[in-house]
């Protein structure tokens, strides 16, 4: 098992969730990039690049494992079989629960897990920890978030690209081609 966060982004990522024609199924559909994340931490954390950032910034803060463990959980709740759901629930527990975490979050009623309930593992075994974790991210970190320059800066760039001649020149094609 690797201690490294990459290993994390990379193996509890969530999947795109799309509908039937392979457009992201959500209810910001019309919305794109930061626009999108600025909506919700739902939104955000739908969106890869809005995780990305938002790890980022996290990292500035020196509380990205909250998102780590968040994304974990949400793997966690896919698992099937047993021994699969024991081993990612060892690997949880140690990396983000346990008192010798590489990577500990900070959440009410840590202390009351013990590596017994490791033995039956439930999908649903971390949901009050990963809520507390959620509702940390969502009424503090995530507002500094929107506020912060990593935010701001992809903002004007997606405005820049929006404004940009090849994106009016595409848009003008686009626009003849639907109105005729």
């Amino acid at each position: 098992f690797s201690k490294d966060a990459g290993f994390f982004f990379f193996f509890f990522f969530p999947p795109e969730i799309n509908d039937g024609e392979g457009h992201p199924s959500s209810s910001h559909q019309t919305l794109k990039g930061t626009s999108r994340w600025a909506t919700s931490l739902e939104s955000l954390l739908e969106d890869p690049e809005g995780v990305k950032r938002f790890r980022e910034f996290l990292k500035k803060e020196f509380s990205e494992e909250n998102v780590l463990f968040w994304l974990a959980c949400e793997e966690f709740k896919k698992t099937q079989g047993k021994k699969q759901m024991q081993e990612k629930a060892k690997e949880i527990y140690m990396t983000f629960l346990s008192s010798k975490a590489s990577s500990q979050v900070n959440v009410e009623g840590q202390s009351r897990l013990s590596e017994t309930i490791l033995e039956t593992p439930h999908p649903l075994m971390f949901q009050k920890l990963q809520d507390q974790i959620f509702n940390l991210m969502k009424y503090d970190s995530y507002s500094r978030f929107l506020k912060s320059d990593i935010f701001l800066n992809h903002k004007k760039s997606e405005e820049q690209e929006e404004n940009s001649p090849e994106a009016q020149t595409a848009a003008k094609r686009a626009s003849r081609i639907y109105n005729t």
